[in-house]
């Protein structure tokens, strides 16, 4: 005997990941024979430090250090987070009241839209952006709402435009600079406006920030503009600027009003952050200027050689973007970058993430991730130079 149970209607306005789907398609080829060399997803291949993968281990030794935790992370990891923010954001938060420790800053956007958000609200997303933002927001049941980006705007919103808008109902409005997947880049007199329209417009800033040390010479909380605290939140990871993404280490900053309804989520759905991976964390954010500038070195070197890629597919980019990815523009002879993408994964075994899955505004391009040795971007290169009948 047997019988069929039906998932929760919420799943039907999401779908599965983009990328849980291309990788077991990957995974198939290999299994087939074919080498496909993946330059899609940006999980970083560098290590941490090498004082904080110690720290773990002393950490980790200690029979008292494995049981439960409190769900706002141990104090000294709370001040290293506002140390950090004093030191390379010249932002100034109280350990005790405005930051939140969490286990990634993903964790953190389906917290904040849990916390916030319900059936009758508005969000904006940013379109092309993370798709996390628009699935996160959905399952809440409020309605989501894209702001297109492009590329003649710098890849920042239109503020002018969407004020003319219906904003009554709009209750959150996602932003994330640097940009991915763009690698665009906000100044502070973007963020100014950005404050003055979500004052005037009751809205509640969420700035996604875990690229600001990749690639760029000038890294920016939104939250050193004054004034912000009074109307945003801003999100930032170890995981990329610290090569810690499978630690799952983040947090979330801004004045304890808006973290309180977040922690109230948050305490329903874990029991705390393991103890060595915290104060592993306060370790790791004790790196300085040395430490980015030796990371910035090799995504350079490797950025050079995916420019050198591109080239090679006829797509236009800009020299000047941030973060770990290349974000380029097809040539005129593709539909999109989905076109693009399947013809140099079927003829050469090579992947790079079309554009499209960040939103419709990034159907005209692709991105490639710096996330793997110059080897293996060289031999991509030989690969879609020498072969037109298949892998050599």
């Amino acid at each position: 005997m047997s019988f069929t149970i039906s998932p929760a209607s919420r799943l039907q306005v999401v779908q599965e990941y983009y990328f849980s789907t291309k990788l077991k398609q990957i995974a198939a080829l290999k299994a087939s024979g074919i080498p496909v060399l993946n330059l899609g997803i940006g999980s970083p291949d560098l290590a941490p430090s090498d004082a904080t993968i110690q720290a773990l281990i002393t950490s980790a030794q200690k029979k008292e250090n494995h049981a439960y935790q409190g769900y706002q992370g141990i104090l000294q990891l709370r001040e290293a987070f506002a140390q950090f923010y004093d030191k390379q954001y010249q932002v100034a938060l109280d350990p005790n009241s405005e930051i939140l420790p969490l286990m990634g800053s993903k964790e953190g956007i389906m917290h904040i839209a849990m916390a916030y958000l319900e059936k009758g609200d508005i969000t904006l997303i940013p379109n092309p952006g993370y798709p996390t933002y628009q699935a996160a927001c959905a399952l809440t049941g409020a309605e989501v709402q894209s702001y297109e980006l492009s590329e003649a705007n710098g890849w920042l919103p239109d503020l002018d435009a969407l004020a003319k808008r219906d904003l009554s109902k709009v209750k959150i409005m996602w932003v994330n600079y640097p940009h991915m997947p763009t690698g665009a880049k906000a100044d502070k007199a973007f963020f100014e406006k950005l404050r003055d329209f979500a004052l005037a417009h009751s809205i509640l800033l969420v700035n996604d920030n875990p690229y600001s040390f990749i690639l760029n010479d000038e890294p920016i909380s939104m939250l050193s503009i004054p004034g912000m605290k009074e109307v945003a939140l801003e999100l930032n990871s170890l995981s990329k600027s610290h090569n810690m993404a499978g630690w799952r280490i983040g947090a979330v900053m801004g004045k304890q009003e808006f973290l309180a309804p977040i922690l109230t989520f948050k305490s329903n759905m874990d029991s705390g952050m393991f103890l060595p991976l915290q104060e592993a964390a306060v370790e790791a954010l004790q790196a300085d200027s040395a430490w980015f500038k030796q990371q910035n070195e090799i995504y350079s070197a490797r950025q050079k050689v995916v420019f050198q890629l591109m080239d090679l597919l006829n797509c236009s980019y800009d020299p000047k973007q941030s973060g770990m990815f290349v974000w380029a523009k097809v040539p005129a002879e593709y539909a999109n970058g989905y076109e693009l993408s399947d013809k140099i994964l079927t003829e050469n075994a090579v992947f790079i993430t079309p554009g499209g899955i960040f939103g419709s505004q990034g159907n005209d391009y692709i991105r490639t991730s710096l996330c793997a040795p110059i080897s293996l971007f060289e031999t991509a290169s030989k690969r879609i130079k020498t072969q037109s009948n298949g892998i050599k």
